[in-house]
């Protein structure tokens, strides 16, 4: 009989996290046809919205602190968490997302509920594959793209991550979760309350599995028509970079990418290099 999960305790450690936002924050809950999404939002009210995606499995939309400060100077940041991941929102019982095209409606209904007939969109590892999905469906919402470290968008896993990530994704539980950070991360110091939240997030209960599918299919990247930055990460354990920038490079023709040194896939968004936040708000503000 397995343990049950401290729901408790993961919105402490939730809660712990967000206290790294900026004082002015606010959440707010969207109606959607697959529940109700959670964001997590601060910002000069009409300043030019910006919507932020995090990574899933045990990422929230409180793992984009780092970055919350400096983007809420120019922007009224966004912050969603994902269906069917670790988080605030509810779902739906009698309908889930279960196809790329779901994750478009989903992510339609909040910008629906937000009042954003149009923003800068971007997103994280998980994140980065649906903010592209809704990119390419919903080209008329989407005015600028971010992608930090996406995954599954213009290449696949390295088999040694999903070697590592096996025991997790199998049998989850705070060790393990640790575990499989600090390899991924190389063992760098990691924010300890980041950390706390990622190990209380596993297990996480949820009534349907996140959605997963293939790549972008080649010609529709090419006919992309949007402004994209890619960030990436320099030491990503997940992927390889120089085959990623290679690849979006050939597809997307607005593309500027930037590789960021000595920063691994999991330990984005809330690791804050110069070089990414550079890159970020000048891409924004541009």
């Amino acid at each position: 009989m397995g343990t049950a999960f401290d729901m408790d305790g993961f919105l402490a450690a939730y809660d712990k996290v967000m206290a790294k936002w900026p004082a002015e924050r606010e959440a707010v809950t969207v109606p959607t046809p697959f529940g109700t999404a959670y964001v997590n939002r601060c910002g000069p009210l009409h300043a030019p919205p910006v919507v932020l995606l995090p990574g899933g499995g045990g990422a929230t939309s409180a793992s984009w602190y780092a970055q919350a400060a400096e983007l809420a100077r120019t922007h009224r940041v966004h912050a969603v968490d994902l269906p069917a991941c670790a988080g605030r929102g509810t779902e739906d019982h009698g309908r889930h997302p279960r196809t790329a095209a779901d994750l478009v409606d989903w992510l339609d209904a909040v910008l629906d509920g937000l009042g954003l007939d149009g923003t800068a969109l971007g997103g994280h590892s998980y994140g980065g594959w649906i903010a592209l999905h809704h990119a390419l469906r919903a080209r008329t919402r989407v005015r600028r793209l971010f992608l930090l470290d996406p995954a599954l968008c213009f290449a696949g896993f390295r088999p040694a991550y999903l070697l590592h990530a096996l025991p997790s994704l199998l049998r989850p539980s705070p060790r393990r979760t640790r575990a499989f950070l600090e390899w991924e991360t190389g063992g760098v110091p990691l924010d300890p309350d980041w950390l706390r939240l990622q190990e209380a997030a596993a297990g996480f209960p949820s009534v349907s599995k996140p959605v997963t599918g293939p790549r972008p299919a080649p010609q529709a990247l090419r006919a992309l028509d949007v402004p994209v930055l890619l960030l990436l990460a320099g030491s990503s354990r997940t992927q390889d970079p120089r085959k990623v920038a290679a690849r979006a490079a050939g597809l997307l023709p607005r593309v500027e990418t930037v590789v960021v040194p000595d920063v691994s896939h999991h330990a984005l968004p809330q690791s804050a290099p110069p070089e990414l936040g550079r890159a970020l708000t000048g891409f924004l503000n541009s």
